[in-house]
């Protein structure tokens, strides 16, 4: 079981790099190979994905509010209007990675969780974040949102559980690939992590419920409260320097966390 500071800091990274395109997965497996860190456990898995789930819905509220209220003012028989379509938008593109989830997810953790896999995949879906990203509009609000975009984007983000693909980046990147602007595509890209983030906490909950383990509640309460804090941030402080410094500084440090993962595969 980790203490206090391993949880902390677990936290933190989880907070950074549950909406940096820079993936999680490849920062998670460093602690536990380099410092020996035990495995932080599930129900420490569900206090983070509660955090993170906290931060975006908050930081989205009125976002939201006004979705939920022209969602059901459209299916009472009112017009629909764009926030009413997004409601639709982000259920179909959740789909496929539901789908991949169910099917494959067993596979993806037991075989493809392993230092070359997540080298491969962090260095060359930066190197496509990087590519998208000079062809991101630099005038102009992009390509708009629609149903075929939405599905596109959702079938990239299938690709999400693949450890090192990095869910933000990866329907960053395919927005962007499609012709939206940089604060489109980082928008829909975090307003997509809710329905997945809530379907992941809601799965390990119930896998926490019936496994009977015992719980430290003190320590998943600031596990929580650390991650969601910094997933706020975190989401505040990208999208206010997203069309200053675009995805390049992401890319970089993707190619260099390769190396480093790549190093201690070889090591």
């Amino acid at each position: 079981m980790i203490d206090g500071f391993q949880a902390i800091l677990l936290a933190i990274l989880q907070g950074l790099t549950e909406f940096l395109p820079i993936s999680s997965s490849a920062h998670l497996v460093i602690p536990s190979l380099v410092l020996g860190w035990p495995d932080q456990g599930l129900a420490f898995d569900v206090a983070v994905h509660v955090g993170t789930l906290a931060a975006v819905l908050f930081y989205y509220r009125a976002d939201l509010t006004r979705m939920a209220q022209s969602w059901f003012s459209s299916l009472a028989g009112g017009p629909a209007n764009d926030d009413s379509r997004l409601v639709w938008y982000l259920a179909l593109a959740t789909l496929p990675a539901i789908c991949v989830g169910f099917f494959a997810g067993d596979y993806i953790e037991s075989e493809l969780r392993n230092l070359p896999v997540i080298a491969t995949t962090t260095l060359l879906f930066g190197l496509l974040l990087g590519v998208a990203d000079k062809r991101a509009p630099t005038q102009g609000g992009g390509a708009s949102l629609s149903l075929s975009l939405a599905l596109m984007i959702g079938l990239a983000q299938a690709l999400a559980p693949v450890p090192g693909v990095s869910r933000s980046g990866v329907t960053i990147t395919a927005a962007l690939l499609l012709g939206m602007s940089r604060q489109g595509a980082a928008r829909f890209s975090f307003l997509l992590s809710i329905p997945v983030i809530a379907g992941a906490g809601a799965l390990k909950s119930w896998e926490l419920v019936n496994s009977g383990i015992a719980v430290d509640w003190l320590q998943l309460a600031m596990a929580a409260l650390v991650s969601g804090i910094t997933a706020y941030l975190c989401i505040a402080l990208f999208l206010r320097l997203l069309d200053r410094i675009g995805m390049m500084p992401f890319v970089y440090y993707r190619i260099v966390l390769a190396a480093i993962l790549y190093a201690l595969w070889l090591a």
